[in-house]
């Protein structure tokens, strides 16, 4: 059960749309609704019109989705954020905490005198404090006084209290210098009662007495303000008090004007405004302002009482006698109290700018609960037409719909307060308030999201967490705020939620265990900063103990994870503090739990428990040595065949953080440093090995990782790694070396490190090799994979590259056995060769981000890059390199698709002359050695001129773990929004093909028009095309990898972007992945490169999806790979060979290369293609004409073996499936000309044979579904023909005036559901032709 289904099921209200989605996002550890394959019985239902068979139908309708994960949406693009603690979560945080130390009180009652300038009513306002001064016979004032102190005492039992009864200038200027020093940077609360003197002047000066009580003696408020300084508080109760606002306003903008500090932090509460008087009723006290702010409750309910129908049948003398304390929320006064702040909370939160409100109501407890009871009295006073004032300005509060939800509350207390009070054993009923404003909360849920009002009852959902009876619903209803997105999470903090899920984890509950552990995860997506929090409060012991419970799921358990990652992220003390706890032993014993469990474990469990891992031993030693005792590299290592990339790249990531980076030991300083550490060495040696074994992965977030961790390799062994280098690239004539490759490390070996092959070592007997270098096209330099489509690697190149990794004469493991045989490298030489090795495949990658990855990290070890940019050749066919520096180049690597010049300094000079006349020059850069300035100079070193943290600077960063926090940030628990969007375009592609897939099957074509309907022209030859199935769209290749986009209907070009920068042969293939959703473009280059693309058809917004390499080695003496490759959607399988021995079976879903099949033949590959029916069939044709048919769904794999063009032996052009859903029946055409319509059961071979083309066959097309084929030579023809062999037209002229004839047809394709052929030719022109019987247009 996930967490959803969990929180529907403990409270039935929560919404359906939660708990029906969960299964689908907990069941798929990627997170969207990618590779869903429906019943094809409940689609099938839909199409009653279509006149064909629901299941003959749907079997032409793939379910698979592949490539429409998380992970696809900007790999290429952008730089992930993990958690961040800066920016939007900063403002949440209070900037400082602050208490108020000390109260000043000062009253000025001058009780029985009435000020001269008030003439008061009768009866009129007498109550002080709630006591009637005239009622006591003595010490009224002082009782007035300690009354007033304790109802302060109520809000702040802590403050110090120093009250002053009538007094004189003197002792309030002495009363605020001693609170001031009692308080020393605290908060100074000034409370002045001014009901006995004259009103503030309009300087703004109060009025006390002199020491006879004969005058009145004015105070400046400037004066006051100079006692008390700052911070502080000022409540003035007296008629005009906004006289001493507007005055202390004045005085706080002279300051700001004339004074470069900065501003004071003072407040003021006035109880009117400037030109306004005290209400002199007698229903309410005299002091109403000071009541309102210290006996809230009492004054609300005495007011309410006044104005209900209560009025006449309750005795107000029962308000005072409400049974239970203030404190104690299950009591009457308790619950009204927490009623009371709830609304006055959420009136503020609502009404205040959050920047306000956090100052006023959540950095002090004394100034929020009289900002609270200010609200209050501003709704009491108005009725009395006075309007409190204060400073900050507040807007108007008094007419907020809240106060009914009070009102309602307060009757209800009211209405069974006579049985209270009369039967104290009755049991009062509780006030529903809470019930209905949660109830509220989740109305908003079902129906708000960002673009709305926020949800008003968030302060309540805060006090709600208080109280045990309500506290789980209220969590529930949280998280499923919180997963509404990052913004959501800082409105919560906002309004102060921080505290009090951090004390909840103290909690014992085991019922709220899943949901805390939900609501901290989005708190952590979001702010990193709380990591410190956690671990002084010890919250990571809970996260902990939940993450080694067994009863709870495994994606909530990834969840707490994910926490525990986040709080050992770069944190030592989180670090320290979770190592200590056992956090190793406890994620390892999970690994290793998974691996003994036959159960499919939680993809994203795996996942987190990996990058927790990583966390907490990056750059912690003590970690990693705990680590390696338990044997951490040997659980991990088996998650490298795991078929999730995130689990895989998530694995290498913790092992490649357990290499040392060598900051702190090995640096690469003299040569007289050594390490003894064997253990560690050893470790380190199966750690490589194994990433060695994912340097090819199909995913480029695995491959991402695997460059990082070779970085922090290179760092750590940067000598040795450099020396290498040095001795490969030195000039020797006695012997040579080369590296070993690990191209052919099997994918389906259990154990990777075992197929880590040994250094290759290759003698010559040709004395002047080191006169004429080049590399040897049987090195595994040149092989597929790590120089595939290499200048170096053609078959001219006949002697291996010179150099010596070591002098097996002299030492067995040093590195170079001149200066270094002493000195014992800690790693075997081969190992650092495969380093290397892999290091410079890295750097050839066909994503751009791996291969800049790549590039820095042959940097560490001193191997520069001069990096060519293409412009248009001035000739066809001969490239022009503008602004190529000129170096020296001792290892040419341009790949195929990129051409790199790495250039390492000799550790001593070559001779200048002649030292590479041999070399084979790539386009019109001149290679010459380089000769250091010095020497003694080394390698090349560009980018370590500093140590320690400079050094840190050049790391490549990981980016998997920020990738992987960005899922927790992103909903959760809810359907995507344009989820029924996507399914209803889904379905509506689905009947338009079932519809014309049985018009084609059902149609004659009886001719193909000899007009084309539309055409148009590329620069150089077209490649490759493909029509769009649902879309009036031409996308075709030409030689230097452009791909155009046209509607051909409206004959515009829609969009043309370069597959890659630097192109070689062009594309081989252009295919549509998912072509029934949201379509992706996949194109296959002819080194066997793919690159799949979202967003084709948008001008200059296309997006690269993925990219990797097909083709691993081929076959040596070849000069490139020329691969030929084939998508299959039913399978999720693409297929890929060329010139190698195998045909490479990859899974796209898994991004992966799941099987190598044994082409079994000597010869190459020339033609290959998938069924679009049958998932896992395909077909595969030689250039000796032989022809295989494949299934990798039987135990053999290769299914038949037959030679039609026999006795021809001409390289198979094309190979396709007939159309309909017959497995055996197959066309094949060859160079020679001649097309065989074949049917494997048939023991004769080719049923139908036509020669079509004597000696020029270039193309051939095979519909998918119409009984229709087209072939196309090099003389200019198109014929056109039936699966009969029946001709049904010809194409020999373009439709020009001149009638001029087509060119070299290049490359032939139908439209998948309709009768066109797009055709391609070697002149650059793109055509479509339309059946007779029908409209292009």
């Amino acid at each position: 059960m996930a967490l959803g289904d969990l929180m529907a099921s403990r409270f039935s209200q929560s919404s359906a749309a939660v708990s029906n989605h969960l299964d689908e996002c907990s069941s798929h550890d990627n997170g969207d609704f990618g590779a869903h394959r429906r019943d094809s019985e409940t689609l099938s239902s839909s199409y009653g019109n279509v006149g064909t068979s629901a299941t003959t139908s749907m079997a032409y309708l793939p379910q698979t989705v592949v490539l429409s994960e998380l992970r696809h949406d900007a790999f290429e693009s952008c730089m992930p954020s993990g958690p961040s603690d800066s920016g939007l979560v900063s403002r949440w945080r209070p900037k400082d905490r602050m208490k108020t130390g000390c109260v000043a009180l000062v009253l000025c009652l001058n009780i029985g005198v009435d000020p001269p300038d008030v003439i008061k009513i009768s009866p009129c306002a007498r109550m002080e404090c709630w006591i009637d001064p005239f009622s006591l016979s003595t010490k009224a004032l002082e009782t007035i006084g300690k009354t007033l102190t304790m109802q302060y005492e109520r809000w702040q039992p802590r403050a110090r209290y120093k009250i002053q009864l009538d007094p004189t200038v003197e002792e309030v200027k002495k009363l605020c210098n001693s609170c001031r020093k009692y308080a020393k940077s605290e908060r100074v609360l000034f409370h002045y009662n001014g009901h006995g003197v004259p009103k503030p002047t309009a300087n703004g000066e109060i009025w006390l007495f002199n020491k006879s009580y004969t005058q009145y003696i004015p105070l400046p408020i400037s004066d006051l303000d100079s006692w008390l300084k700052t911070p502080s508080i000022y409540v003035f109760d007296c008629s005009a008090a906004g006289m001493i606002v507007n005055s202390f306003i004045e005085l706080q903008e002279c300051n700001a004007s004339s004074s470069t500090t900065s501003s004071r932090d003072c407040i003021l509460l006035a109880a009117c405004e400037a030109h306004e008087t005290l209400p002199q009723s007698s229903e309410f006290p005299a002091d109403v302002f000071t009541s309102c702010l210290t006996t809230p409750i009492k004054m609300a309910l005495r007011w309410f009482c006044m104005r209900s129908l209560l009025r006449d049948s309750l005795d107000y003398a029962l308000i005072d006698k409400i049974p239970g304390d203030q404190t104690k929320r299950r009591t009457l006064l308790g619950e009204l109290n927490w009623i009371f702040t709830a609304v006055t909370d959420t009136i503020a939160w609502n009404v205040l700018p959050h920047g306000l409100f956090q100052r006023l109501f959540r950095q002090d407890l004394l100034v929020a609960s009289l900002f609270r009871n200010f609200l209050l009295a501003e709704r009491i006073m108005r009725s009395a037409n006075c309007s409190p004032v204060s400073y900050p300005l507040l807007p108007p509060t008094h007419q907020h719909h809240m106060w009914d939800a009070w009102d309602m509350a307060a009757e209800i207390c009211l209405s069974q307060l006579p049985l209270l009070v009369r039967d104290p054993n009755a049991e009062y009923q509780p006030i529903p308030f809470f019930t209905e404003q949660l109830t509220a909360f989740e109305v908003w849920l079902d129906h708000g999201s960002e673009h709305k009002k926020p949800p008003e009852q968030l302060p309540i959902v805060l006090q709600v967490l208080l109280s045990q009876c309500h506290r789980f619903r209220a969590l529930v209803l949280l998280g499923r705020f919180l997963d509404m997105g990052p913004w959501a999470v800082d409105l919560a903090l906002s309004v102060g939620i921080f505290p009090y899920v951090l004390k909840l984890l103290q909690t014992t509950n085991p019922e709220l265990r899943q949901i805390l552990v939900f609501i901290w995860t989005k708190i952590l997506a979001l702010d990193k900063s709380c990591q410190v929090d956690l671990v002084k409060d010890g919250g990571h012991t809970y996260f902990i103990r939940f993450l080694d419970s067994m009863e709870a799921y495994p994606e909530q358990r990834a969840m707490a994870a994910f926490v525990l990652a986040v709080i050992v992220d770069g944190h030592r003390r989180g670090q320290e503090a979770c190592l200590e706890a056992g956090l190793v032993h406890v994620c390892l014993r999970h690994l290793q739990g998974s691996a003994l469990n036959d159960a499919q474990t939680e993809p994203l469990f795996l996942q987190w428990l990996c990058l927790c891992l990583g966390k907490l031993w990056e750059d912690f030693m003590e970690a990693q040595i705990i680590a390696f005792q338990a044997d951490a590299p040997s659980i991990c290592m088996p998650l490298l065949s795991e078929p999730q990339p995130e689990v895989r790249a998530s694995a290498v990531f913790a092992l490649g953080t357990l290499l040392d980076v060598g900051f702190d030991s090995c640096r690469d300083g003299g040569v007289d440093e050594e390490c003894d550490d064997d253990e560690k060495f050893k470790a380190e040696i199966s750690v490589l090995k194994s990433l060695l074994y994912v340097v090819s992965d199909g995913s480029p977030l695995v491959r991402a990782e695997v460059a990082v961790a070779l970085a922090r390799f290179a760092f750590g062994h940067n000598k040795y790694l450099k020396s290498i280098a040095a001795a490969y690239w030195k000039p020797q004539s006695s012997s040579l070396s080369s590296f070993p490759s690990f191209a052919h490390v099997k994918a389906t070996a259990a154990n990777p490190s075992q197929y880590i092959g040994p250094l290759l070592r290759v003698g010559t007997d040709t004395p002047a090799v080191s006169r004429d270098i080049r590399v040897s096209t049987s090195s595994p330099l040149s092989a597929s994979g790590i120089m595939h489509g290499s200048p170096l690697s053609d078959e001219s190149s006949q002697h291996s590259y010179s150099g010596n990794l070591h002098d097996s004469h002299s030492t067995s493991n040093g590195v170079i056995s001149n200066n270094h045989s002493r000195h014992r490298a800690p790693l075997d030489n081969a190992l650092y060769s495969q380093c290397v090795l892999a290091m410079c495949t890295l750097a050839k990658d066909p994503s751009p981000r791996i291969a800049n990855l790549g590039r820095r990290v042959l940097s560490i070890i001193g191997i520069e890059q001069v990096v060519a940019k293409p412009i248009k050749s001035s000739r066809p066919g001969e490239p022009n390199f503008v602004g190529l520096a000129r170096s020296s180049s001792w290892f040419d690597m341009s790949g195929g698709h990129l051409p790199l010049t790495f250039r390492t300094p000799p550790v001593s000079p070559p001779r200048t002359t002649g030292f590479l006349t041999g070399m084979r020059r790539v386009c019109s850069l001149e290679f010459r050695p380089h000769v250091p300035s010095s020497p003694d100079s080394g390698l090349a070193d560009p980018l370590l001129g500093a140590v320690g943290s400079s050094e840190r600077s050049f790391l490549p960063q990981s980016t998997i773990y920020n990738w992987s926090c960005g899922r927790f940030s992103k909903p959760l628990l809810n359907v995507p929004d344009d989820i029924e969007e996507i399914l209803a375009r889904r379905e509506e592609r689905e009947k338009f093909a079932l519809y014309h897939i049985s018009e084609c099957q059902h149609t004659s074509v009886r001719k193909l028009s000899n007009q084309p309907s539309w055409d148009t022209k590329f620069d150089t030859a077209t490649k490759t095309a493909l029509l769009h199935p649902f879309s009036p769209l031409v996308i075709a290749a030409d030689e230097n990898e452009r791909i155009r986009v046209w509607n051909y209907e409206e004959a515009n070009l829609l969009n043309s972007f370069d597959n890659h920068d630097f192109p070689d042969k062009g594309i081989s293939k252009l295919c549509l992945v998912n072509e029934l959703d949201d379509s992706l473009l996949l194109a296959a280059s002819c080194d066997g490169n793919i690159r799949i693309w979202k967003d084709y058809t948008r001008t200059g917004k296309e997006k690269l999806v993925t990219a990797f390499s097909s083709i691993q080695g081929h076959r040596p003496g070849v000069r490139s790979v020329n691969a030929v490759v084939d998508w299959q959607q039913q399978s999720g399988y693409l297929y890929a060979s060329g010139e190698i021995s195998s045909i490479m079976v990859w899974d796209l879903e898994k991004e992966q290369h799941v099987n190598s099949i044994s082409s079994s033949s000597d010869c190459s590959i020339s033609a290959l293609s998938a069924s679009q029916v049958h998932g896992g069939q395909f077909a595969a044709g030689f250039v000796d004409g032989s022809v295989r048919l494949f299934d990798i769904r039987t135990p053999e794999m290769l299914v038949r073996t037959m030679r039609p063009h026999a006795p021809k032996v001409e390289r198979v052009v094309e190979i396709n499936f007939q159309p309909g859903l017959d497995q055996g029946k197959i066309v094949s055409a060859c160079q020679a000309g001649d097309i065989q319509f074949l049917d494997i059961r048939n023991e004769k071979g080719a049923y139908v044979s036509i020669d079509a083309h004597r000696g020029s066959l270039t193309a051939l097309a095979v519909h998918r579904h119409a009984p229709v084929i087209a072939s196309g030579s090099a003389k200019h023809l198109i014929k056109v023909l039936s699966l009969e062999g029946e001709p049904l037209g010809s194409i020999r002229y373009y439709p020009t005036f001149m009638a001029q004839k087509i060119g070299s047809v290049s490359c032939l394709t139908f439209h998948p559901y309709r009768v066109l052929l797009a055709a391609g030719f070697a002149d650059g022109c793109v055509s479509i032709y339309a059946d007779g019987n029908s409209q292009a247009r």
